[in-house]
């Protein structure tokens, strides 16, 4: 499928506030791919298709990771993280992704996960800092991410942790593991 034919279905399928927030991934990640080098095509795909099984109804979501078999872990946590792992399986079985690199940056765009690819990275931050998001540090993750991709996502995890822990829900270990992996990454440096 073409990547015109893709926006289109992909937009289908969203709210336009979604739809808005997904432009702005999908600049914002091609603009991080340019500065951090990565292929801004493969960013430009991840973020047309990071968001693709967001509205869909739980069920569905829960149906199509038990059939994919793979990630089935997922489902003992928050339903939030679903729909990337979802997303993922559609990206592959609708929309004819094959790149591995592409699919991950996907399925790990809410958790992260440790040893994240330079391209999950871009994309987890991408979704994060695009111009539509507006929240307590945000400008400040902003203006690492124009120095350092790894201190940009130190903060961005700190913040998403921070975040989940006033609000009183479970941390998927797969975000924990990320962020602690970045901060030894970067006290070898």
């Amino acid at each position: 499928m073409n990547r015109d034919a893709i926006i289109t279905s992909v937009q289908e399928q969203m709210p336009e506030r979604r739809w808005i927030h997904t432009l702005g991934v999908m600049k914002t990640a091609v603009e991080l791919a340019d500065r951090f080098g990565a292929d801004p095509a493969k960013a430009d795909l991840a973020a047309i298709l990071h968001d693709v099984a967001k509205y869909w109804p739980v069920d569905r979501m829960l149906r199509v990771i038990r059939e994919e078999g793979l990630f089935l872990e997922v489902l003992e946590h928050d339903k939030e993280l679903w729909h990337a792992h979802a997303g993922a399986y559609a990206a592959q079985r609708d929309y004819g992704v094959t790149d591995p690199e592409v699919l991950d940056a996907i399925r790990y765009h809410t958790s992260g996960r440790a040893a994240m690819t330079l391209l999950e990275r871009i994309v987890w931050l991408a979704d994060l800092i695009e111009p539509g998001r507006d929240f307590p540090g945000v400008d400040r993750i902003r203006e690492l991410a124009g120095q350092s991709l790894e201190k940009a996502l130190i903060a961005g995890f700190d913040t998403t942790i921070v975040f989940l822990l006033e609000k009183r829900k479970r941390i998927y270990p797969l975000t924990v593991l990320a962020r602690n992996d970045l901060i030894l990454e970067e006290a070898e440096r």
